[in-house]
């Protein structure tokens, strides 16, 4: 199997990258190393059709299979005379990275497995969503110790190097229990030769657990989610962004807590999570767009016109229906840093409705998320719960929205600190968490940023003014009463709706109804919109908005019209509006 492991090596370029590495310790003063990592990429696949044994031990007996990769290239540096320093197969410290794994249900992790043999220390891959992480703090990588007898001739040397494994804690690796193998004498520590490294521990859960904060669901199945955590070490660090999905490829071990034991996954590979959406849209959509191909305005009117017929009668609404499904098309896969968003206000006389419509809607894309009032909308800091005493950032629901749509309710319902800070985050769109050192254990505080890439729904109940008494059903936007809600708040979200329709109680006054049947002037096409289910309106967000799309010249006039209109009406001084500087940017 050394042989096989030196052909892989030899072939895949991992040898020549290896003489480099030695190459560039020598660069260095080596003189202080005792121990000498090295990073050897390496293809399961390819290793298997080489020699199935060793590829058989790289993925489930991942410890034997470093030990013959470490051997090989002992062999090498001696051969090569590489690193002169180097005076025993203990001083590499080999770490085997992993491109993939099967795609096999044996190698997913599944904590709904019972029971989990996270005894068998062989490599997993799981799958989720970064919901926390900490500040990066240093453990112990490598270390070098003695005989405590300095007659013994293991009082010099390199014979006992201890190096971290896949599950070890920090009291594992720097014991104080070692003796001596020839004289057994107790081993002390020789801590000018202890090598540092960065650790950093990050929670996920499982993607599935986003319907958990969903506010509806076309499921009956009700399941239980739990958070796994992930220890991400040296170059790995800061490998995570907070929101972001990932596959992760690791090791499980189990961590005792006081009374807990709780499954950890040691990290040996991060891949972030690529969700392509579906390559066409259904047969009905493809139907009707084949039937109003003769206008420009019928095919969006009526898609309009039967969005969200599962919670509210079809017909009402549309203007708020319309905003809606831009805003939708308007989320991002992935990590979009130059992507736009459309935050939602809309002002109603009737919040349940609207609550029912956002509800539904946000569950047609993969990151749509209810905020609930027990929770915090956007990051916190608290103490890691796994006993080291550092930082841990909570994402918040504006993080865990990412790419997607952030439902955060009645807006009069928050603090006004809260406000404060929502609308800083409108105007910025990113955001700052200050972390004091001397509270967790740090010498130096430190500020984190993180962007905040979500679409914000809210809506307000004109109702609840104080004055609601002259609120008239006629009363045009710029006249009503929001006092309750600070001007500049209000003017940092992208689109502001007046929704004044009856209750969805009634039914639409019937002559518009019958106006509307006309203008289409087609039954067929009417009944092709009554049969669109929800999973239709999802394939076809998930499709419209990975297109690339540009307006034709008569929609560019007409944008480019109302933009200079509006600034001109912004610039009187007498008669002028106070249209927002956000509105002019939305143009």
């Amino acid at each position: 199997m050394k042989e096989a492991a030196l052909i892989y090596l030899n072939r895949s370029g991992g040898l020549q990258k290896f003489v480099d590495d030695c190459k560039s310790y020598c660069d260095e003063s080596s003189q202080g190393y005792a121990v000498f990592r090295f990073l050897i990429l390496v293809n399961p696949s390819d290793i298997t059709e080489l020699d199935a044994i060793l590829g058989n031990y790289i993925l489930h007996q991942p410890v034997k299979a470093t030990q013959i990769f470490q051997s090989v290239c002992f062999t090498a540096v001696k051969t090569l005379s590489l690193i002169q320093q180097i005076e025993t197969e203990d001083q590499m410290n080999i770490v085997l990275k992993l491109t993939h794994l099967p795609s096999l249900p044996c190698y997913v992790l599944s904590l709904c497995t019972f029971p989990f043999d996270y005894t068998a220390q062989r490599f997993y891959v799981a799958e989720g969503i970064v919901v926390a992480m900490t500040i990066i703090t240093k453990y112990t990588q490598g270390a070098r110790f003695v005989c405590s007898e300095e007659t013994c001739q293991f009082s010099e040397g390199f014979q006992y190097i201890r190096v971290h494994t896949a599950g070890a804690t920090e009291s594992a690796t720097l014991r104080n229990d070692f003796v001596c193998s020839l004289c057994t004498s107790p081993l002390k520590e020789d801590m000018k030769y202890r090598v540092l490294g960065d650790k950093q521990v990050v929670e996920m859960i499982d993607s599935k657990a986003i319907s958990v904060f969903q506010g509806f669901s076309r499921s009956k199945t009700h399941f239980r989610f739990q958070s796994f955590t992930v220890f991400l070490r040296d170059e790995l660090s800061n490998k995570m962004k907070m929101g972001n999905q990932y596959k992760v490829i690791g090791i499980p071990v189990c961590m005792q807590s006081c009374l807990q034991a709780t499954i950890c996954l040691e990290a040996n590979s991060v891949l972030l999570s690529n969700s392509t959406g579906p390559s066409c849209i259904s047969e009905k959509i493809k139907y009707l767009l084949y039937l109003t191909s003769n206008s420009c305005w019928k095919f969006t009117a009526l898609l309009v016109d039967s969005f969200a017929s599962k919670v509210l009668p079809s017909g009402i609404y549309n203007t708020v229906k319309l905003a809606i499904l831009l805003s939708l098309v308007q989320t991002i896969d992935g990590d979009n840093t130059t992507a736009d968003y459309l935050d939602l206000l809309v002002i109603t006389r009737d919040s349940l409705i609207l609550e029912r419509i956002m509800n539904y809607s946000i569950c047609l894309v993969p990151r749509g998320i209810r905020h609930f009032p027990s929770g915090e909308v956007f990051p916190t800091v608290s103490k890691d719960k796994h006993g080291t005493g550092t930082a841990s950032i909570q994402a918040g629901s504006a993080l865990m929205a990412k790419g997607g749509i952030c439902f955060i309710g009645e807006l009069t319902s928050h603090k006004k600190d809260k406000l404060e800070q929502l609308q800083a985050v409108l105007e910025s769109r990113t955001i700052t968490k200050f972390i004091p050192g001397r509270k967790y254990g740090e010498a130096t505080d430190q500020q984190v940023t993180f962007p905040i890439q979500t679409s914000f729904w809210s809506f307000t109940d004109v109702n609840s003014s104080s004055k609601k008494h002259i609120q008239m059903d006629n009363t045009v936007i710029g006249q009503l009463d929001l006092s309750l809600i600070s001007a500049t708040l209000i003017d940092a979200f992208g689109l502001l709706i007046y929704c004044n329709e009856v209750s969805c109680c009634r039914s639409p006054p019937p002559v518009a109804n019958f106006i509307f049947k006309k203008s289409i002037n087609s039954e067929e096409i009417y009944s092709v919109t009554q049969q669109f289910q929800t999973q239709d309106y999802e394939e076809f967000l998930a499709f419209s908005k990975n297109l690339h799309v540009e307006l034709c010249p008569e929609s560019k006039r007409l944008i480019h019209g109302y933009y200079l209109a509006s600034r001109r009406v912004r610039t009187q001084l007498i008669n002028g509006s106070n249209l927002s500087v956000t509105s002019l940017k939305i143009l």
